[in-house]
């Protein structure tokens, strides 16, 4: 199915190597598929396999029971690039792994471009905090399904 306005999420989109980005991803339909503990690990794993391929530095993420929130420094692939691998292979993990969904994401991804002078720990604890936000847990320590850099 065709999404009329899936190309405005791409409108003015410029990847940047070593530029830093906020990235969020929803599952399809927001079904709470990484409600899971195995298949939240299937999306960590991709994750840092982006890392290992120098595709991108994380320096934050979240994997919340519907959507991810990753910050990281673009390496050596377009944004698109790294989205569409990252997508791709949570997609198969999780089929692999016996999830019956037929479709993991929602078109696109949202990203933002962080400035050099804005506060990127500010970023990250925002990002970190989002369970607790959400109410799945009253401290970070209990969930198990979030990394940063700094902490």
């Amino acid at each position: 199915m065709h999404h009329a306005h899936a190309n405005l999420l791409r409108r003015g989109r410029f990847s940047e190597p070593g530029r830093l980005y906020l990235i969020t991803t929803i599952t399809h339909q927001r079904e709470p598929l990484f409600q899971h503990l195995i298949n939240a690990r299937h999306v960590v794993r991709q994750m840092r396999q982006s890392d290992y391929e120098f595709a991108s530095r994380s320096l934050a993420w979240v994997v919340m029971p519907d959507h991810v929130h990753w910050l990281i420094e673009l390496q050596q692939v377009t944004l698109g690039t790294l989205m569409r691998r990252f997508k791709s292979r949570v997609g198969i993990a999780l089929r692999k792994a016996g999830v019956p969904q037929k479709r993991v994401w929602q078109p696109g991804y949202q990203d933002r471009a962080l400035r050099r002078e804005e506060d990127v720990r500010r970023v990250a604890r925002y990002i970190v905090a989002n369970p607790l936000r959400a109410g799945l847990v009253s401290s970070i320590r209990e969930y198990p399904h979030w990394d940063a850099v700094w902490l």
